[in-house]
């Protein structure tokens, strides 16, 4: 590859994410599509680089990185330049907090939905999992929309009962955080969600699609930005 940095992704996937942070990073790399109905991810040849057979996959000089928390927390500390994660070492605990929440409960919920074989094989249990994903998915943004107005959100180093709100999750600065949760935001209509109890997660939306890298990378992966729908 030309560039040191190879992305494998899936048009608006989990892995859009991780296309942002490097768009934004301002460092070199190609993003190379991978069409996850037509089994690329099982094919051999992307097996010996992730044997889990899933996106995102980040290749870089020193070896393949997998998942999305640590694709994006690597991106963001080889480009310190771009301020896409905090330097101090409470709020960087806070950003893998909330981007482990993400992957470990918010995307498992989705996933329940168009991933239910993985944990069922009847179709009663199937539809089970399908019609619990509105309410899960529901349950999981309630916290995070409570964490955007500031009650449990971002605590500043000046001292534990400082607060700080602002239009990102970790407060006035944006960061990898971000990037994460617009991905899940981008699936709620999709899950069946009632979005008119999360105001402040679809303000956060439209404020990410103002920015240029999410436009671009948007356009890059040929998909729409989600505007004012709900």
């Amino acid at each position: 590859m030309t560039n040191e940095l190879m992305l494998y992704y899936a048009p608006g996937a989990c892995s859009l994410a991780s296309h942002i942070a490097l768009e934004e990073s301002g460092l070199p790399f190609e993003a190379r599509p991978v069409n996850l109905l037509q089994g690329d991810q099982r094919v051999d040849s992307f097996l010996a680089l992730n044997p889990k057979g899933r996106i995102p996959l980040l290749l870089t000089t020193a070896g393949p990185i997998s998942e999305s928390p640590a694709i994006l927390e690597y991106v963001a500390s080889m480009a310190p330049e771009a301020r896409l994660a905090p330097s101090d070492p409470y709020l960087a605990a806070k950003m893998r907090s909330f981007n482990c929440y993400l992957c470990a409960t918010v995307h498992v919920a989705h996933a329940h939905g168009p991933r239910g074989i993985r944990w069922a094989d009847s179709d009663s249990a199937l539809e089970e999992l399908k019609s619990k994903v509105p309410h899960t998915m529901l349950a999981a943004f309630s916290l995070i929309e409570d964490q955007l107005a500031g009650s449990g959100g971002a605590q500043s180093a000046r001292g534990e009962g400082a607060s700080e709100t602002g239009p990102w999750v970790l407060g006035e600065d944006y960061s990898v955080c971000d990037a994460y949760l617009y991905t899940f935001a981008r699936w709620l209509e999709l899950d069946r969600v009632d979005t008119s109890r999360l105001p402040r997660v679809l303000a956060h939306r439209r404020l990410m699609e103002t920015r240029p890298g999410v436009q671009s990378v948007l356009k890059a992966e040929g998909i729409a930005p989600m505007g004012d729908v709900a």
